[in-house]
Parts: structure tokens; sequence; C-alpha cells
């Protein structure tokens, strides 16, 4: 890696490693009710990502994922992983502003407890496969400690000019 790209990734980090929901959004373009992290408490660039999602009883997903009985949905716990994956990602980016992180693949996901009202869930990221415009890496959502949701997600880096007016991403 270049230093002026250690330089802008570090910049980009405060002290500790952590960032809170104001920083997230500057790396990522979700918004609510679509932004997944609240804090990243952890960061090993190019390795390992730890970043939680408070769930409340207002999330709009709730009104019908069920009534009576509300369970987050998995997919959402899915795309939780990928947000906190692509923040790593992105760290690594001088020109991410100009760029957008995509699926290119979810393999082997588990659901093994649902995620409630009131939970904290914690996303741990671990890269399998970098490469500067791509990655491969297992995402755990854990709550109190235990395996909720488990997969392997891939994702690219495109340029967001591709998908601006409409118009498919460059592939």
């Amino acid at each position: 890696m270049s230093e002026s790209n250690t330089t802008v990734a570090a910049a980009a980090l405060p002290q500790g490693g952590q960032l809170d929901v104001i920083e997230i959004q500057r790396l990522l373009p979700h918004r609510y009710p679509f932004l997944l992290i609240d804090r990243v408490l952890e960061i090993e660039r190019k390795k390992r990502l730890v970043a939680i999602k408070n769930v409340t009883a207002n999330e709009p997903f709730f009104q019908g994922h069920f009534p009576g009985n509300p369970i987050m949905p998995g997919v959402l716990l899915v795309e939780a992983m990928a947000q906190a994956g692509a923040v790593l990602l992105l760290l690594e980016l001088p020109d991410r502003k100009n760029k957008l992180v995509v699926f290119s693949g979810i393999e082997r996901a588990k659901f093994r407890r649902p995620v409630v009202p009131g939970d904290q869930v914690r996303l741990e990221i671990d890269v399998i496969v970098w490469r500067g415009n791509a990655g491969r890496m297992q995402g755990k959502a854990l709550v109190e400690g235990k395996v909720a949701c488990e997969t392997i997600i891939s994702c690219r880096v495109i340029d967001l000019a591709g998908s601006q007016e409409g118009k498919r991403p460059a592939e």
C-alpha cells in the first residue's frame, strides 16, 4: 500500500479504532431505516472489524415481522454484517466517496437463534480473502455471546458514478 493510501485510511480512524454512527455515515451511504450498524468497536485493518447493532422495538421491520412476536429478519442480520465489512473495505480506499460496496455472494448462511427487541447484536467480521477492490469475509452476529447468524459474504467495490441516474453499475 502506498504511503498516501495509508495516510488517508489512518486519518479516517479515530483514536482506539472506534467509530460512532456519525463517522460510520461518512463511510457508508446507508441511512435510517437501512443503516444497520450503530458503532464500530474494533478495527484491525484488512483483517477484522467488530461492530454493534442495538435492536429496538421501534425498528420499522417489526411492524410486519411478526406482529405480536417481533423477530429481526435474518436477511437484515446478513445485511448488517455486510455493512460492517463494507466499512472495513472502504477505510482502505483513498477515493471512497466515489465508490460503493455491493454484495457479490452470500454463502452458507445459518440462523441459530432469533434476534428480538432489546438485543444488542455484536457483528464480528474476519477477512478470508482481500483484494484491493473485492473481499470475502466470515461474518458472525452474536447476542449475549451466542451465535444468532453466521455466513460468508463476498463483496466488490464499484465506481459510484456508474450507478447514478438509474444506470446499472459497471460490471
